[in-house]
């Protein structure tokens, strides 16, 4: 220790020692500089060149540069963290794969399709319910009402049928409903923030499960004598009453306060309720003529004047979304401004600029031809939309296993985990911006489990050094020149090859998902803990 001296970075200083690294100093002081080939044991590789830092002036990788007596580091500044973002998309120039599905992207709540219906396939249908209720307020609704726009961007229903999302959410919430107790989503620790909705339709009622979720205490206030509002029209064979009414009373058991018989206007007023409460958030839905003057709020036309990117009203502390504000002929997008309210309504609690939820980043393959299609369609169930045997009834068990089998698998396996998506989300990359026209899509289903897409790879390293420490009969190995540089086996041998002692480590360290475990190889993996039960990686290339 005393050899020991100071470093300064970002103006802090930062105890070292000889030989360290710039990247583990920064560490000291949880400072996160991306790293996507860096793994403690393999030591720098210095390929991704995404962790620059500033020294004397010049971009230098911090994690192959030693720390020296009197180095002065510049970590997060926009200079520096234009460079790692520019870094980030030049990786992206050669990426093929998407981040999210097609239908996880169309989907205006932002349920993970995907891995809803990996649930099902596999028999998990108490994860399939968690997996559905975490994201969708009134799902049993939804499964019956949705427009469903995520089917619409099914891949599959360019080769036979779209597979049957809306169906199998509708599956779900009904499997729920059989249960003694509905799923109830877990709520975050009480905040003492106390908001009031004023309208109890559906972008009201998908905000207050939102809310109430974050810790908020939630009051619902609506002039009707039941919650629901234009839903309580749908008729009996589109919608059953019963169906409602359970999923009304889940969000009372989440926390919610129901008030009924209650009209903004006449009974209370925004201002007055602006002095009680933390935040007021107006759903009342569409306005008629002679209903506007009652609000107290500034109007345009029918329509509540609110800020389209805050939901913000002149008035302090009051929100507007839904209807009132603008016409919502869907459902799924009534609620979906209810969750957006329901954001910048928490972000306003919590003394931060109000806004709506940020998109989670995706790279977008877009269309495939129909020769990468049938390389998608190799690892499903080959035959078309299973209908039920009972349309009434809706899908058995087995028919919805078969029908979520269908699932092509377009999203990413380790989205969600993946080290080049996390940061892509946190230094705001554009994954298009040195794209040009992209190589074909290429998926190697090995005979061991392993899967391997060359069109993510990014040729960091980590599996080749790995390879090599581990001593592997025949590792992996960079192969070729220039554009045409890729990882392989050697003697033309595929990856799997390679991978005999170290497959696992290497699947974990993979920081873009270009290695990964098949989902049936999934329970051998796991007992040498390289993935987690969805597929996706349980660490990443960015830790040791």
């Amino acid at each position: 220790m005393s050899d020991s001296f100071t470093i300064s970075i970002d103006g802090r200083p930062v105890a070292v020692q000889p030989g360290e690294s710039v990247l583990t100093a920064a560490r000291k002081l949880a400072i996160d500089i991306p790293t996507l080939c860096f793994l403690e044991k393999c030591g720098p590789l210095n390929t991704c060149q995404v962790c620059l830092v500033k020294l004397n002036g010049k971009l230098v990788p911090s994690c192959g540069t030693k720390v020296t007596p009197g180095m002065v580091i510049e970590s997060e500044t926009e200079e520096v963290h234009e460079a790692r973002r520019t870094a980030l998309e030049l990786l992206f120039s050669d990426h093929v794969g998407d981040c999210l599905s097609p239908c996880h992207r169309l989907c205006p709540l932002m349920l993970n399709i995907p891995l809803m219906l990996r649930h099902l396939e596999a028999e998990r249908w108490d994860e399939a319910i968690a997996t559905v209720r975490q994201a969708l307020p009134l799902a049993g609704v939804l499964g019956r009402l949705c427009h469903h726009p995520c089917e619409q961007g099914c891949r599959r229903g360019n080769w036979d049928d779209p597979a049957a999302i809306r169906d199998m959410e509708k599956f779900v919430t009904d499997q729920d409903f059989q249960k003694p107790e509905t799923h109830l989503i877990p709520r975050k620790p009480a905040t003492g923030k106390r908001v009031v909705i004023i309208g109890a339709g559906p972008t009201g009622l998908a905000a207050a499960y939102y809310l109430a979720r974050e810790g908020h205490s939630v009051t619902v206030a609506d002039r009707q004598a039941q919650a629901g509002g234009s839903l309580r029209a749908v008729g009996e064979n589109q919608l059953p009453v019963a169906v409602l009414d359970r999923e009304v009373a889940l969000l009372a058991r989440l926390g919610i306060d129901f008030k009924f018989g209650v009209e903004l206007g006449q009974h209370v007023t925004s201002e007055g309720l602006a002095r009680g409460f933390e935040a007021v958030l107006i759903t009342v839905g569409e306005l008629a003529p002679a209903e506007g003057a009652k609000l107290g709020l500034a109007l345009a036309g029918n329509s509540i004047k609110a800020d389209p990117n805050t939901c913000q009203t002149p008035l302090e502390k009051v929100f507007a979304a839904g209807s009132a504000v603008r016409p919502q002929k869907q459902l799924v997008k009534a609620m979906a401004e209810g969750r957006a309210a329901a954001e910048c309504v928490h972000r306003f609690l919590g003394g931060q600029p109000a806004r709506r939820p940020e998109k989670p980043f995706s790279s977008l393959m877009g269309r495939i031809d129909p020769g990468e299609l049938k390389a998608f369609i190799r690892s499903t169930h080959s035959g078309g939309s299973v209908a039920p045997c009972d349309r009434c009834a809706g899908h058995t068990r087995p028919e919805a296993a078969v029908e979520s089998s269908r699932c092509l698998h377009c999203d990413c396996r380790s989205s969600g985990n993946c080290v080049l998506q996390h940061y892509a989300q946190t230094y705001g990359a554009n994954a298009s911006r040195f794209r040009a026209e992209r190589r074909p899509f290429e998926q190697q289903l090995q005979p061991g489990g392993i899967i391997f897409e060359p069109g993510k790879c990014i040729l960091c390293g980590i599996c080749v050094k790995l390879t090599e420490m581990a001593a592997e009969p025949l590792g992996l190995a960079f192969i070729g020149r220039g554009f045409d540089l890729k990882i392989s086996a050697p003697f033309g041998l595929e990856v799997e090859a390679g991978l005999e002692r170290v497959a696992a480590e290497c699947v974990q360290h993979c920081p873009t998902g270009a290695l990964v475990f098949a989902e049936k190889k999934l329970a051998a993996a796991n007992g040498r803990g390289a993935t987690s039960v969805d597929g996706n990686s349980a660490e990443s290339g960015q830790t040791a």
